[in-house]
């Protein structure tokens, strides 16, 4: 079985070749340095932008992987969710291409493709397993019990994370894409100078546009202006010491949010054998960093342990504060009798099992095809029927179900 996959749902035009599983080629020709002048992406623009490139990149990962379309047996291509115009370009050429040469096609989800991304390497999670999607369109918690099976138990009531990231880097002046250029700032930054709140929403959804507010409202008080002071001149009386406390103050409460979510999703999904997070923002190497050292104090007496602050100190070392956490402990999730002392015989039942923490491998974290080709593969496995071409239909937004 060898499958070319085809991604454009944004700023990325990608192409890929998969057999049996295994990768023999990857092509990804970003947008970003088109898009970097003008702090976002401009959807017309980037549909022209693929629209040049597209074809040049299927023929290039087609030689690179040192195959013909005589040796390809299905054709895979993202069909929702993204930018209306980009989706068009790569679902127009995938069907042209289904019919051409006479090849199953198969429309795959965006965020399907996504979770995929982590079957790109040597160890693969296992079932049942919670997937944390996080990218600058979507946040979510999805709990998956087998392949192609999707239950999205938790997901962002406002912005997603990674738009929230990009409007913390324009107030601050730093350049886009947001998420890489708040880590290279928060390098340099106190992550404990500024505190910001975490957004009180029930159950396992999110919030970030609170979050986003008070970087502003904080910003704005740091710089003794008004409210009506605007937010994109902001960064002229930022000095540069303050725009990394900034950027490693936001990025950790973020990272902080995401995971006490994560952690609340474990005390209800207790048999859990795998943790698989999904997305642009999974490239974070201060989320990478906070989820390893959570998973491995992780015990079967509770999913991730309490998270404990540490109080900055100049010279870069940390010490850690006791009593202090952004995760909640098996204690504080117990029944509690009529004198407020824990019910001991109504502590939540123990983890099955230590559920192991996947993250793509960095190059598969952002749009690629590998990951599209990926998702197709299994979609294979598990007896999904291709899409008609001539029928095909594209979605800019859509549930992953």
């Amino acid at each position: 079985m060898i499958i070319l996959g085809i991604e454009s749902s944004c700023d990325e035009t990608a192409a890929a070749i998969l057999k049996d599983g295994e990768l023999l080629s990857n092509v990804v020709v970003s947008q970003i340095d088109i898009f970097k002048a003008y702090g976002g992406v401009i959807p017309e623009v980037a549909a022209r932008s693929h629209l040049e490139a597209i074809l040049p990149v299927i023929d290039k990962a087609i030689a690179d992987a040192h195959v013909t379309w005589d040796d390809i047996t299905h054709i895979a291509v993202t069909h929702t969710p993204g930018l209306l115009g980009s989706l068009l370009i790569g679902t127009l050429t995938a069907r042209t291409l289904a019919i051409l040469h006479n090849k199953p096609l198969y429309a795959v989800h965006h965020l399907k493709s996504h979770i995929y991304s982590n079957w790109l390497s040597d160890q693969t999670p296992e079932f049942p397993l919670l997937a944390l999607v996080i990218s600058g369109g979507h946040t979510q918690i999805i709990y998956m019990p087998r392949h192609n099976d999707f239950q999205i138990i938790g997901t962002t009531l406002d912005d997603a994370v990674g738009e929230c990231f990009d409007k913390i880097a324009k107030i601050l002046g730093l350049p886009y894409p947001g998420g890489p250029s708040i880590a290279k700032a928060a390098q340099k930054g106190n992550p404990t100078k500024y505190r910001f709140p975490h957004p009180q929403v029930d159950g396992l959804n999110f919030s970030f546009s609170g979050l986003k507010t008070a970087v502003l409202r904080t910003v704005q008080k740091e710089c003794d202006v008004g409210l009506d002071y605007p937010s994109h001149d902001l960064k002229n009386l930022l000095t540069t010491e303050q725009i990394a406390d900034f950027a490693a103050s936001f990025q950790k409460t973020a990272i902080d949010i995401l995971l006490e979510k994560l952690n609340l999703a474990l005390l209800e999904y207790r048999d859990i054998k795998s943790i698989v997070f999904a997305g642009g923002v999974s490239a974070n190497k201060e989320l990478r960093g906070a989820a390893s050292r959570r998973g491995e104090r992780c015990s079967s007496s509770g999913s991730f342990p309490p998270a404990r602050a540490a109080t900055y100190i100049p010279d870069g070392t940390e010490k850690v504060a006791k009593n202090e956490q952004s995760f909640p402990d098996s204690q504080s999730m117990t029944s509690r009798t009529e004198s407020g002392d824990p019910d001991k015989s109504a502590r939540p039942q123990a983890l099955e099992a230590k559920p192991k923490i996947f993250f793509p491998s960095p190059e598969f974290s952002g749009d690629n095809a590998a990951m599209v080709a990926m998702a197709a593969y299994w979609e294979i496995k598990s007896g999904v029927s291709p899409t008609d071409p001539y029928k095909l239909t594209l979605a800019p937004r859509s549930l992953l179900c």
